[in-house]
């Protein structure tokens, strides 16, 4: 004669438990570093101000984008590592979309004009590859993109 085997108790109550976690009750810990690129993003955005506000003849209009893309980058990538989040890839877009995935509805109206920071260098795929330097008259549109970026990430 057999007997039958008790049922897995720990099996059966997990059902009814209601002490597990869910995954909204994660917590992400912040990626090493988060603070130096805040930081950098800060010193990029002061250096575009500065060379912009005096005209400094060094820094043209295609490198004070490049200064202000650096800035926006080091900015978002801070945010995003505070969060414990990083980036697909380092295109205005994909950093714009990873702000949109992690602080839903937090860039508001700047996200596209972000995302249109990408047609001045298309530099990612060879057979694509384009660019068309911007003109000064664009750069304080871009400083004011930065600014309003770098207030929204320190809140």
């Amino acid at each position: 004669m057999t007997t039958a085997q008790p049922k897995n108790s720990d099996m059966a109550s997990t059902a009814f438990r209601t002490d597990l976690i869910g995954f909204s009750d994660i917590k992400f810990q912040s990626i090493k570093g988060w603070e130096e690129y805040l930081h950098e993003g800060d010193q990029y955005l002061t250096t575009a101000r500065n060379a912009f506000a005096g005209q400094r003849h060094a820094f043209t209009a295609e490198i004070l984008y490049n200064v202000i893309a650096m800035a926006i980058e080091k900015l978002v990538m801070g945010a995003l590592m505070q969060s414990g989040n990083l980036p697909y890839n380092h295109t205005m877009r994909d950093l714009a979309e990873a702000m949109e995935e992690h602080f839903p509805g937090r860039l508001g109206g700047i996200k596209d004009r972000l995302i249109s920071l990408d047609a001045y260098q298309e530099i990612c795929d060879l057979d694509t590859y384009h660019r068309q330097p911007p003109t000064m008259e664009e750069i304080p549109a871009m400083l004011n993109l930065a600014i309003e970026l770098q207030e929204l990430v320190s809140r």
